[in-house]
């Protein structure tokens, strides 16, 4: 029999056919607006992907998709050029297309769900990259052919070129197959470099007692974090996070910078993207944050990571319980 992993304190994202069936019953009930499309730079900033100049380097392709330069390495998060998820077809367009890539150095997997993990993406990245995958799912991908794979398990890190990767955890489950169901892990990934932004790229999550493990462990210029997908919360609590669960893990893991993602490009559940981004302005501006540590970026917007850091004013990003989202879920959370 494989391995089954769980989550921290053994939470649980089950959800039974019942649940599903009174979610897409409580859908067609359900009229929205899916007219607004996420801003884009036009055209593309790929030429400076390909010549970065030495200069730390961050990208948004779409959805989990970022381009990573940091210490002459490139690296792209959970690669998805799909032009459809299932049967839906993708709201926006990949910001960087992929004829117009760079050279790829390093992948790094947050979990197996195809959002995630588009094979036929991967196989069309230029470069011979390293991919590194949650524990579990490398037998995947040395099956599809892919050469260099590296599994690693929640706070294991890997060195690549003097750059360090180090998987951590998330709230999350993840399936291929029927009879597949949680047999490898998911998490994020944490990316450092002497002289360097130190970026987090939570991958997908609920909130959890986690985001503050991570921020006591690491010190954490970057949160790339999720805001999309979690509507209705009964159904899709668990496994990801509302826009004002979003903030609250910002502020755990006390970044400097914000940046949403998993928005935008695929309808994974009832919430919109202008929804998601409304409910986090109101959320970022009701706890009284500076507008400037808020970094929406756009589809194909290129931007110096570390000049971006250089204009913020310092920044006590102290964790508040009285103010939390959800105190319950705080209530006596142990150390791992």
């Amino acid at each position: 029999m494989p391995k089954r992993y769980t989550n921290l304190d053994n939470v649980s994202t089950h959800k039974t056919w019942a649940d599903f069936y009174r979610w897409q019953r409580e859908r067609k009930q359900k009229q929205k607006d899916l007219s607004y499309v996420v801003p884009r730079m036009e055209p593309p900033q790929s030429d400076r992907l390909h010549k970065p100049g030495g200069r730390p380097q961050l990208c948004w392709v779409g959805h989990s998709t970022f381009i990573m330069q940091l210490a002459g390495v490139t690296i792209v998060t959970d690669p998805v050029w799909a032009q459809r998820m299932g049967t839906a077809k993708r709201l926006s367009a990949p910001g960087i297309a992929l004829e117009d890539m760079p050279p790829v150095d390093v992948v790094l997997i947050s979990h197996g769900h195809y959002d995630h993990l588009h094979i036929g993406s991967l196989r069309r990245l230029p470069g011979d990259p390293h991919v590194f995958v949650p524990e579990g799912l490398g037998r995947l991908l040395h099956r599809r052919g892919f050469r260099h794979v590296t599994e690693l398990s929640w706070w294991h890190n890997a060195e690549f070129r003097g750059v360090t990767l180090t998987f951590v955890p998330a709230q999350h489950w993840t399936r291929r197959t029927l009879w597949d169901t949680n047999t490898s892990h998911w998490g994020g990934w944490v990316i450092t470099s002497n002289g360097a932004p130190t970026i987090y790229f939570a991958g997908d999550s609920g909130y959890f007692r986690g985001f503050r493990d991570i921020g006591d462990r690491f010190s954490i210029d970057y949160a790339l974090l999720p805001i999309g997908a979690y509507e209705p919360e009964w159904f899709m609590g668990p496994q990801h996070t509302t826009p004002e669960e979003a903030v609250q893990a910002f502020l755990d893991c006390r970044a400097r910078l914000f940046v949403p993602m998993h928005y935008g490009a695929f309808r994974l559940a009832d919430d919109t993207p202008k929804e998601a981004l409304d409910r986090l302005w109101a959320e970022w501006r009701r706890r009284g944050l500076e507008e400037e540590r808020l970094l929406c970026l756009k589809l194909g917007e290129v931007i110096d990571a570390a000049q971006a850091l250089t204009t913020l004013s310092p920044f006590d990003n102290t964790f508040s319980q009285t103010d939390a989202v959800t105190t319950e879920k705080q209530q006596a959370w142990p150390k791992e």
